[in-house]
């Protein structure tokens, strides 16, 4: 395939897995995957353009909570929740302590059980009460932490499907992506994501990288373990390794040792 088809098939892989955009299918292969996880920062990156967007419109005219809580469920919206759906299905397997193909059996139960539950309102509480916070500050900043962390949330599935890490079954979207990305794309995504992340905290430029690159190293160590007892990524390890990035960046960007500036003086 011609390296230009080959970008545009993986950009329309990259937009229809990572939002609800209804772009026609294209040639979908492991190399058009590896292009697709490495413009995933990218999409990210737009995805968080109009999160942000919705963010402060809304805190004009709702109290900040508020504002925060419809923009995560917008987020969800788009994305369909799927990447809820994989944190809660991963973090069933986890809590069952069992490993290999029975953990993976639990993955695939429609239900969710408790452990899922408790993640996913642990996720969505801390999501919505950083948001909270963030939107007290000045526009920009608040903007660019929403970009920030949508971003993020797809840099760690880049990182995810980097080459060495294998999938855990031989079909489905974890065998399709796994090893796909070379370690050229996930730097280049780390320093796409890190250029918003200095804006993102007023007077601390050094902040918002420093959480981006906080939230991969944990990342990197919850993958480690995800694969010692899956023994690989599935299409639910990607979604719970959206929002478990995503989380973890929003919580670094509102730890604060005093005072920010907030909006409106």
């Amino acid at each position: 395939m011609p390296a230009e088809s080959r970008l545009g098939a993986g950009l329309r892989l990259a937009v229809t897995t990572f939002t609800t955009l209804p772009l026609p299918t294209g040639r979908i292969d492991r190399a058009v995957a590896g292009t697709a996880m490495t413009l995933a920062p990218l999409v990210g990156l737009a995805l968080g353009v109009a999160l942000g967007g919705v963010l402060l419109g809304l805190a004009q005219v709702t109290p900040p909570l508020v504002a925060a809580g419809l923009t995560i469920a917008c987020g969800a919206l788009v994305t369909r929740g799927l990447h809820l759906d994989g944190l809660a299905d991963t973090v069933d397997a986890l809590g069952s302590y069992r490993r290999g193909p029975a953990a993976l059996e639990i993955m695939k139960k429609p239900d969710v059980g408790p452990f899922g539950v408790v993640a996913l309102a642990l996720v969505l509480l801390l999501q919505t009460a950083t948001l909270a916070e963030l939107a007290t500050r000045p526009g920009p900043a608040a903007f660019a932490a929403v970009v920030t962390a949508t971003a993020a949330g797809r840099l760690g599935v880049t990182v995810a499907c980097r080459r060495g890490v294998p999938a855990a079954r031989p079909d489905g979207l974890g065998a399709l992506v796994a090893g796909t990305v070379g370690p050229v794309a996930a730097l280049a995504g780390v320093v796409a994501v890190a250029l918003p992340a200095v804006a993102a905290v007023p007077g601390r430029p050094w902040q918002g990288p420093l959480a981006v690159l906080a939230a991969l190293a944990v990342v990197l160590l919850l993958l480690r373990h995800l694969v010692r007892r899956l023994g690989g990524v599935t299409g639910d390890v990607l979604g719970a390794v959206v929002e478990v990035t995503t989380t973890l960046v929003y919580v670094g960007l509102v730890l604060s040792g005093g005072s920010l500036p907030r909006s409106g003086g």
